[in-house]
């Protein structure tokens, strides 16, 4: 299996590059990707950033903002955090099994001293009750990349006052603050880890998930980009993550807003309904799917608003590919009620 450690700090060439790579046939999956960030927040592939940053605060903290392809919810990352990727096969993984993926970093962190390491809930690892790595995932053309974190050293009061944590997800999880829910796995690690740079971290953990020796011997796996890879990352990286429409987007006036929390993630519905019409319609949230929710948009727009109309609309639809892990017939309750 290859891998490639990235040599810049920027989140949205580090996005860019893992598109491009998922997408081109220079890395054979499976293979991982490793990346450090300069203090950044990346919003989910269905959220509406506003909603979910502190802009003010990201602003004064020189903070860069970029939205991701995969779902779930924002993630606050800097220097004190290492990102790592997965890019496998889609047939050798069913989509939302973060488990299965991850398995192979945990088994490292096992290995360094976090034994009390465990993935829960839907996409998180955890130790003693405490989350210190959110992960997301997005298939498409054959091929799944399963991207996460894993807090080392992370400033977490910068956490709480970057994101905006809705307070239903907060109580579905049975705590008071997003402070008091992460941790950092620095103080869990045997002692010979708990001095690192964040790049000696990385490299420990490659030599662990190899299970080699010394960092020389993974390195006959490492792929180095070329000019030409550089210069396709970042046309992608201009398109999308350095692009203010894909990060922010145009939020559109709505009338009517249908939201819930379920434990496969939040769905926040907003309509615009004029004359009894859905002129406009937008689907937020922390949901993972396969499919994307623009399908289902475009499908109620120009709609009666009402319950039997959308209730056909929506049956045309397998909703278990746009909302992994909601019952398709809460999510038809929620929109139509």
């Amino acid at each position: 299996m290859q891998y490639l450690a990235m040599d810049t700090n920027d989140i949205r060439t580090n996005l860019a590059t893992e598109q491009y790579l998922m997408n081109s046939d220079k890395m054979t999956p499976p293979f991982m990707l490793f990346y450090i960030e300069d203090p950044c927040i990346i919003v989910g592939r269905n959220q509406n950033t506003l909603e979910e940053i502190n802009k003010q605060y990201c602003e004064e903290h020189n903070i860069t903002v970029t939205r991701r392809l995969s779902g779930g919810g924002a993630m606050y990352q800097d220097r004190g955090n290492m990102c790592f990727s997965f890019i496998v096969p889609a047939n050798d993984s069913q989509f939302g099994d973060f488990k299965k993926l991850v398995q192979p970093v945990v088994d490292a962190l096992h290995r360094m001293g976090v034994t009390g390491a465990t993935v829960t809930g839907r996409n998180d690892i955890v130790v003693d009750g405490k989350k210190f790595s959110g992960n997301a995932m997005y298939t498409r053309d054959g091929r799944t990349f399963c991207h996460g974190t894993l807090m080392y050293d992370v400033d977490t009061s910068a956490v709480a006052d970057a994101l905006h944590v809705p307070e239903d997800k907060i109580k579905s999880k049975g705590i008071k603050s997003v402070r008091s829910r992460v941790t950092n796995i620095k103080p869990y690690l045997k002692p010979e880890y708990q001095n690192l740079t964040m790049e000696q971290f990385r490299d420990e953990l490659i030599k662990q998930i190899w299970n080699v020796d010394t960092l020389a011997e993974a390195q006959k796996n490492e792929y180095h980009l070329t000019d030409e890879d550089r210069r396709e990352i970042q046309k992608i990286g201009d398109e999308l993550y350095y692009n203010w429409d894909w990060v922010y987007g145009k939020s559109p006036e709505f009338t009517d807003k249908k939201r819930r929390h379920f434990t496969g993630g939040t769905i926040d519905a907003r309509f615009f309904v004029k004359a009894g019409q859905i002129k406009d319609v937008k689907i937020y949230g922390d949901f993972f799917g396969t499919a994307e929710v623009t399908d289902l948009e475009d499908a109620l727009r120009n709609q009666p608003y009402t319950m039997e109309a959308m209730r056909t609309v929506l049956s045309k639809f397998d909703l278990t590919k746009y909302f992994v892990g909601i019952d398709p017939q809460e999510v038809v309750q929620l929109l139509v009620g």
